[in-house]
């Protein structure tokens, strides 16, 4: 984080190279960068953006494909996280406009926590416990 917020200065100063420092009071007037310097410094930031960018988890390509594919089932009325049936419904009672509405909710809820969790093991590079919360966010997710 800290090398990408470096390199976007970096970047900004080499688009505005009179750029007046004595706001900040860093020098006493204006400063002109050399065309090598730029030139060195640009490919170095060009290859940082690129380090920073191609960085990625074990799942990340994963978790993108199966977003994907939650996104395009969207159209879909069959689509959409499930939730195990409750005590009443297996009782045979008649689920309210509201039970259905709260149950929707914590489905979602449900689902959206466990692909956050994926996302978090993701980042943090943990492949097996990335992969087993991915695995479980597919089980609640119905596609069809």
């Amino acid at each position: 984080m800290l090398i990408t917020l470096t390199f976007y200065i970096v970047l900004v100063w080499l688009l505005f190279p009179k750029l007046k420092l004595v706001k900040w009071r860093w020098v006493s007037g204006t400063v002109a960068v050399p065309r090598q310097v730029k030139a060195v410094i640009s490919a170095a930031a060009a290859l940082g953006f690129g380090i920073a960018s191609a960085h990625a988890g074990p799942c990340t390509t994963a978790i993108a494909r199966f977003e994907q594919a939650v996104r395009q089932s969207a159209n879909n009325p069959n689509a959409g996280p499930m939730a195990p049936q409750s005590v009443g419904a297996q009782l045979g009672y008649q689920p309210t406009p509201a039970s259905i509405e709260q149950a929707q909710q914590r489905a979602w809820a449900g689902f959206d926590a466990t692909l956050r969790r994926a996302k978090r093991l993701d980042a943090r590079g943990d492949r097996a416990g990335c992969r087993r919360a991915l695995a479980a966010a597919k089980r609640m997710y119905n596609l069809q």
